[in-house]
Order: C-alpha cells, then sequence, then structure tokens
C-alpha cells in the first residue's frame, strides 16, 4: 500500500445519516452491539441474544444453523426459499425496532469518529480509532481500494441477501490507509470533545463516538482522502457483497444509489496501526497420527507431546525462517516446517488464474498466477498449508475445513470433533501490502487485522441515503424493508 493512488477516480468517504439505537430506549448501548458476524460461535450468539432482545446479533445472524456456515462455502440443506425466510425473519425485526423507535436516523449526514480501546491479554492498551463513513466503491483494478484474501460465493450470497431483505449496512469494513494529514488531524481534533456515544462494555472495552458534519471539515477530510489508497483489513466478503449488490441494481437500470458505497471504517495506520495475527484452522475426518505419517516425506516433524508451552515457542521461532504449522489434537503437538526456499513446489491457492489448472502431483510444473502477481513474492503459510499440505499430501476437502480466529476455540473444536487443530504464525503487514500492490490474492482466511470494530453502534440505511439528482424514483423503494 501506498500513499497515494494511481490517476483515477478518488477515495470517497462520504458523510451519511446514520441509524443508531436510541439512547431513551435503550439504557446500555454496549448490551446491544456484536462482534462482527465471522469471529462469532455459538455459544456467544445465544448469550449475546439472551441477554438483550434487541442485541443486532439477532439481525446479523439470522439463520439457525449457526455462524460455522459464514466461514465456509457450505450451504444449509434446507431449499434456498426456506433458507431466505431466515433473511426475511430478520428485516422484519429490523424494521419493527425502526418503527417501534429503537432504532433512529440522524438528523443530518456527517462522518463518525470511533474510537474502541480494549487491553491485551498483558494488559497493554490498545486503540482502534477511525472514520466512519460511506466508501465509494471501486474495483481491484482501479488501486484505489486494495483487497488482498480470495472471498467465497457462499458467504457473499449470504451478506447479499441479508444486505438487500434490510436495505442498510448493517456492518462496517475495516480499512487501513497511510496516514498523516488533514483526515488525521480531524479525526483527533474531534475526539477532545464531548463523545455522542460513551459506551463501556462488560468486557473491559470502551466505544465511544463522536459526529463531524460541519461542511469545512468535511471538505477538508474529502480533499485530503481524495489521492489515497486504501487496503481492505477486514470484511472482504462484505466488500464483495457491496460490488455485487450495486452491479445487480445496474442491471436492474437503477442509476446512482445508496448500492454505490458501502459502510467502512477508515483508520490511519500510522496513527492507530492495527495488529495482525493468524486465522487458525481444524481439520475433522483425520487424526494426528494421520497427518504426521502422511507428511513425513515433505517436512521436518518435531514432536513436543504434551509441552504446549515448548511447542508454542518452536511455532514462533520459524516465524520468517520456516513454512511451519503446529498441530495438536488437544493433548499432544507437532511441529511441521520446511525452508521457505524448500524444493517442493506449491501453486499459491490464493493467486491462482481464474480456470486455471492444478498442479501435478509431483509439482512438476507451477499453475497460472493472477493478473498482476509477480512470481518473485515468497510463497505464503497459508498457501503451503492449503496446496500442498492438506490438498495434495493429505487430501482434505474444504469441506472438513474450519476456521477459528484464536487458539482456544481452534482446539476445542477438535477435541470435539476428534479432529486436528493447525496454528500458524501472523503473516507480517508488508507482505500483505505487497500481495495487495502487485494485484494478487492471498488465501482466504490468511490475516486477521484487529481489534475489530463492533456492530451496531451505527448503521447506514439505504432509505436515508442523501439521493444525487440522477438517481431514479422507486430505487430505493424496491429495497426498503418491510414489516409485513
Amino acid at each position: 500500500m501506498t500513499d497515494t493512488a494511481p490517476a483515477n477516480r478518488p477515495l470517497v468517504l462520504s458523510p451519511f445519516r446514520g441509524l443508531r439505537y436510541a439512547a431513551d430506549q435503550i439504557s446500555d448501548l454496549a448490551a446491544v452491539t456484536s462482534p462482527p458476524y465471522d469471529v462469532l460461535d455459538r455459544e456467544t450468539v445465544a448469550a449475546l441474544a439472551a441477554a438483550e432482545p434487541h442485541n443486532i446479533v439477532r439481525v446479523i445472524l439470522p439463520r439457525p444453523a449457526g455462524p460455522a456456515d459464514w466461514t465456509t462455502d457450505r450451504r444449509p440443506p434446507a431449499a434456498e426459499e426456506n433458507g431466505r425466510e431466515h433473511y426475511r425473519r430478520a428485516a422484519a425485526l429490523f424494521a419493527s425496532w425502526r418503527e417501534d423507535g429503537v432504532l433512529r436516523v440522524d438528523g443530518e449526514p456527517a462522518l463518525y469518529v470511533y474510537e474502541q480501546r480494549t487491553k491485551t491479554l498483558t494488559g497493554r492498551p490498545v486503540i482502534l480509532r477511525g472514520l466512519l463513513g460511506a466508501v465509494g466503491l471501486r474495483q481491484a483494478e482501479e488501486g484505489v481500494i486494495l483487497p488482498h484474501e480470495d472471498v467465497l460465493p457462499g458467504p457473499v450470497a449470504d451478506r447479499l441477501a441479508l444486505m438487500s431483505a434490510c436495505a442498510a449496512n448493517l456492518e462496517p469494513i475495516l480499512l487501513v490507509y497511510d496516514g498523516g494529514g488533514v483526515a488525521s488531524e480531524l479525526v483527533e481534533a474531534a475526539v477532545g470533545g464531548a463523545p455522542l456515544i460513551d459506551a463501556p462494555a462488560t468486557d473491559g472495552s470502551e466505544h465511544r463516538v463522536w459526529r463531524i458534519s460541519d461542511p469545512t471539515a468535511l471538505a477538508a477530510i474529502a480533499a485530503d482522502l481524495a489521492p489515497r489508497q486504501a487496503l481492505i483489513a477486514d470484511g472482504h466478503h462484505r466488500y464483495a457483497t457491496y460490488l455485487r449488490l450495486q452491479e445487480e441494481m445496474r442491471a436492474r437500470g437503477a442509476g446512482a444509489g445508496p448500492w454505490d458505497s458501502g459502510l467502512a471504517l477508515l483508520v490511519d495506520q500510522r496513527a492507530h496501526p492495527l495488529e495482525l495475527t493468524a486465522i487458525h484452522r481444524t481439520v475433522s475426518g483425520v487424526t494426528l497420527a494421520d497427518v504426521a505419517a502422511a507428511a513425513a516425506s515433505a517436512f521436518r516433524i518435531d514432536s513436543y507431546g504434551a509441552d504446549a508451552a515448548q511447542a508454542h515457542a518452536a511455532l514462533a521461532a520459524c516465524r520468517g525462517e520456516r513454512h511451519a504449522f503446529l498441530l495438536t489434537d488437544g493433548k499432544q503437538w507437532e511441529l511441521l516446517s520446511l525452508p521457505l526456499t524448500g524444493e517442493a513446489a506449491v501453486a499459491p491457492e490464493g493467486t491462482r488464474a481464474p480456470g486455471a489448472g492444478r498442479p501435478s502431483q509431483e509439482g512438476a510444473e507451477e499453475a497460472p498466477l493472477a493478473m498482476g502477481e509477480p512470481r518473485h513474492l515468497p510463497a505464503l503459510d497459508t498457501e503451503v498449508l492449503h496446496g500442498m499440505l492438506l490438498e495434495r499430501i493429505v487430501g482434505v476437502g474444504e469441506n472438513q475445513i474450519g476456521y477459528d480466529h484464536t487458539e482456544a476455540a481452534a482446539a476445542q473444536r477438535a477435541r470435539d470433533s476428534g479432529g486436528i487443530a493447525i496454528l500458524l504464525n501472523p503473516v507480517d503487514v508488508g507482505t500483505v501490502q505487497a500481495v495487495a500492490r502487485a494485484g494478487g490474492r492471498m488465501p482466504r482466511k490468511s490475516t486477521s487485522f484487529g481489534p475489530k470494530p463492533r456492530t451496531g453502534f451505527v448503521m447506514r440505511a439505504f432509505g436515508e441515503h442523501e439521493p444525487a439528482p440522477s438517481e431514479q424514483e422507486g430505487g430505493l423503494d424496491r429495497l426498503r424493508p418491510r414489516s409485513d
């Protein structure tokens, strides 16, 4: 990611009339919010919904099948029409909260400054602070909004169905840019005033929101952001959903409208750098012994028995030196590794061109790379894991693989399923930026930027979009939710 984008359409973050929980209806604003949909497990969803009847999780995760369906491409067995009933119920609930005054729209368009204060496990304070607005959609080849991960059609279809049913952006994507400048200065100035929202949560995190509506300030922010690039840190499936909705509305003959932008939190990576952590894998239907035996001819294997601490230290020591994967069944620990410049040929799973064939079993010929992906970029751990170990050596299918954001969740899932958990080292930010600049893609779930903004403090309803003169009448009405 560079400081400025190529000469084309600008980076635009537009003010909007935020849809928020009414403070006179909801006494604890933090209690009605939720972490992002794709990091929730069933237990957390149930706890959030039980604790507060207006928690936004009741809308963002309407299916009873559980959040595991949103992190893979597996679809529920029910007929498509029955599946859409969940979205209709979510939209009706969302509409009823608006009709009852639980959710209200602000009176004037604004950009919102969102701040989240948390602490690491060691007690170190972490601050997430950025601008919340409606980001103008750009195709990847324009070099303005840069993705770095592949997406699956299943989660995109799921988010599209929910977004269309509710006629709203319920959750922001997370963007980062190389900051400094007027926009960052105005963000820092805003937090010196009284917040619009001040909501401490039971987990110890603190959430505050300020509003920037002064025309002069908004114009200065727009001018500062226009030439810049932004990297998608979190929300690739949601951004792909924004683009899909725009495409569908264009196909219907709609003109300019709210589908030309999407809710985003834009963070200055210099002022408030995000942390990058790994997303771990679980594999069902295999044992630790099975994988170790299959991988023995290609990988170095170090066994640590029940010594989890030593195993974790060994994994960390491999970062930047070797491709390494720490496997456990919840009891025993095995480290699989190979040199970064090893002889095994790996075709990057996330950089294959559409329709390209997979490499031969012997790895004799590398599959073509996607447009713009230079061959000098080193293979990523996730590429070796999926393309070599799981796919070619062990023969694991995608339906056997799960994704977890914490080691504890991955280990628990492995114990529950009788399978294994695979822990990874995080990718460094420079590698992510290099892949994004080159127009390449990493395998899905390769990175986890954080902390992530909490869902529900400020949402964006399509009906409250400030229409451009060229918008066709009725376009917004087709997307407005109905409570009947």
